[in-house]
């Protein structure tokens, strides 16, 4: 079983001057291993710990406008938590970090283990910052003694500990030593493999307060105060964990039967917390231990497909754009620049779908089945290549994770982890009436089709009264566009 230990790859300067915590997907103070440490160190050194979060240029440009204003307000919220001595600076990693250890003379940078591509290039890029540093101790530089480079002991401690995941990405592997290429094995190893239980708090945090970074405060108010945000949930900790209590007492009875069920409240909605870290699957996964039922169970299977998919990213991370499955990399995709905008815009006159892509329009969140036939429709009946959608996802979804995500569209088009996929081409009606039989779902996104009862709402051409409000027709003819999506299939499987 996996513990939580830290990892200081340097030891030097651990005794000495402030700690600083570098925190990325880890916005919370329980359940934090790299908190924990960067409290003893800090403690043993008679000091505080600066608690950094750095807005790095090339992520905030990178993210929708949805994204950055979830992180602004999880960053207000931890800020809250932490009375105000959340330090947030602007500018490259590699520039700030160093800046700050300069700034209180720090003996150790704390963090959370990162393992997607380019979270592992911006660490090594900070950790090679901080050694060259270093390397000027007693070369004229000067920093009125109280930076890294003083001549007595010129080492800071990189101390890696923990990681966003329960296990951390690259530790499941198969007995021939290689990482897991479908789900079902992977959740078994998973399983098998355990991990930790939730981190403690630390007895003592004393935090050291630096001055505002005005650059920081700006675009986290632009980004709060941007035009057209969907309404985001309550922000931080211990909304959360709220969250957590309320569903695990309450819909995680009837989970395992509601959350196909888009018109019910049969989910958690805890992704946008665990995307961020406000909240470690840890934590879950201790409360879950607990409990028995199906709802448990399959909520902890749940949690395994995020774990899998980060594992995927690991191993291979240009699977975040492109083909898991090579062997697709031939398929004719088209660009029709009307239907995306359409599909976008909840518009394609398929009443799921539409009310699939306005609830992301509206909530900056998509139930997950309707995730998986909205994107179905973009990639099977428009013929639009995935990374088109999952990037639009990316830029709404309050819960916008790069592994979940992406892998989650190349499983629904076909070019990722399941088996046997092309040919699986989810039908638009057939799915709304299965999984949103009284057409509730659809009667809350699609106010044109409110006037039609029950199951009527899925199929408005059948119905006298169908377009009486306006209501788009459908821009493709479905079954036509499941027989082009199967021939140019066929042109390809060689």
């Amino acid at each position: 079983m996996e513990t939580p230990r830290p990892d200081a790859s340097t030891t030097k300067g651990a005794g000495r001057g402030p700690s600083v915590l570098w925190l990325r997907r880890d916005l919370r103070t329980g359940d934090h291993p790299a908190l924990a440490a960067a409290a003893e160190a800090a403690a043993g050194a008679d000091a505080g710990v600066v608690a950094l979060f750095v807005l790095d240029p090339a992520l905030w440009s990178g993210a929708g406008p949805v994204r950055r204003a979830w992180l602004s307000a999880s960053l207000q919220a931890l800020d809250a938590d932490l009375d105000g001595r959340l330090v947030v600076r602007v500018g490259s990693p590699e520039e700030v970090v160093p800046a700050v250890v300069r700034e209180v003379g720090a003996g150790s940078v704390h963090l959370t283990r990162e393992t997607t591509g380019y979270g592992v290039r911006r660490d090594r890029r900070v950790r090679a910052a901080l050694e060259g540093d270093h390397s000027t101790a007693g070369s004229g530089r000067s920093d009125g003694g109280k930076g890294p480079g003083r001549p007595d002991d010129p080492t800071v401690a990189w101390v890696e500990t923990g990681t966003p995941y329960a296990v951390d990405p690259g530790t499941i592997r198969t007995q021939e030593g290689s990482p897991y290429k479908v789900f079902t094995p992977f959740s078994r190893a998973w399983r098998e493999h355990g991990w930790p239980a939730p981190a403690p708090r630390p007895e003592r945090l004393d935090l050291v307060e630096l001055g505002r970074d005005e650059d920081a405060d700006r675009l986290l108010s632009e980004a709060l105060a941007g035009p057209n945000l969907p309404a985001l949930p309550r922000a931080g900790e211990d909304a959360a964990l709220a969250r957590w209590r309320e569903f695990l007492d309450g819909g995680m009875t009837s989970y395992r039967r509601d959350r196909d069920r888009p018109a019910a409240d049969g989910t958690s909605r805890l992704s946008p917390y665990l995307k961020i870290g406000a909240l470690h699957p840890r934590t879950l996964l201790a409360d879950l231990a607990r409990r028995r039922g199906e709802g448990a169970q399959t909520y902890v299977t749940e949690l395994a497909w995020r774990e899998f998919y980060a594992d995927v990213l690991h191993a291979q991370p240009a699977t975040a754009w492109q083909d898991l499955r090579p062997a697709l990399s031939g398929m004719r995709y088209d660009e029709p620049e009307d239907a995306i905008e359409a599909w976008k815009q909840g518009r394609t006159g398929y009443p799921v779908v539409d009310a699939g892509m306005r609830q992301l329009l509206g909530m900056g969140w998509m139930h997950n089945r309707v995730r998986m036939i909205t994107a179905s429709f973009l990639t099977k009946d428009l013929h639009v290549w995935w990374p088109v959608g999952a990037r639009w996802f990316l830029d709404r979804l309050v819960d916008g994770d790069l592994a979940s995500n992406n892998h989650g569209w190349q499983w629904v088009a076909g070019t990722g982890t399941d088996a046997a996929p092309y040919f699986r081409v989810f039908n638009p009606v057939s799915q709304g009436e299965k999984f949103d039989p009284d057409g509730d779902y659809v009667r809350r996104w699609v106010p044109e089709l409110r006037h039609l009862p029950g199951a009527a709402v899925h199929r408005p051409w059948d119905h006298d009264e169908g377009y009486a409000h306006d209501y788009p027709r459908r821009i493709v003819d479905h079954a036509e566009e499941r027989r082009e999506a199967l021939a140019r299939y066929e042109e390809v499987k060689g």
